[in-house]
């Protein structure tokens, strides 16, 4: 019996100890954590634009089309009302003046659904893609 278990001794581990490694993995976790909610990326430091300055600028020359949408479901595009019915002319003829420009559409958080998705469609039907709803 003594030889038996000199002979298990002498026989090489098979098994390796990976507690060490997972602690080590742990704390860079962590480290990682903690610098990432330190560190912002450089995009996220962009001003909002004032709405006082916009009003100056040339409606021709602005880099992206406003679509507001008010609770009772009004359509204003760049501040000149129009309807559901005329949202596709109105659009057709801004990407028409401006070409192929961002579309940003604020609407009330009670506007009809409806008019919101006549304002997607209306703004694929003009070839403008570059649409985003802005929040506040």
């Amino acid at each position: 019996m003594s030889m038996l278990s000199a002979q298990q001794d002498d026989a090489v581990m098979a098994e390796i100890n990976i507690t060490p490694f997972t602690d080590v993995l742990l704390v860079l976790l962590i480290i990682f954590m903690i610098l990432a909610a330190l560190v912002t990326p450089p995009g996220f430091q962009k001003e909002l634009p004032n709405n006082n300055s916009s009003s100056s600028l040339d409606q021709n020359n602005k880099r992206e089309i406003d679509v507001l949408v008010n609770n009772r479901g009004v359509i204003f595009v760049d501040n000149n009302r129009t309807n559901a019915q005329d949202i596709y002319y109105v659009m057709s003829q801004t990407a028409a003046k401006r070409g192929h420009i961002h579309v940003a559409i604020t609407a009330d958080s009670k506007a009809p659904y409806g008019t919101i998705i006549r304002i997607l469609d209306a703004a694929k039907e003009s070839n403008l893609d570059d649409v985003g709803f802005v929040t506040s």
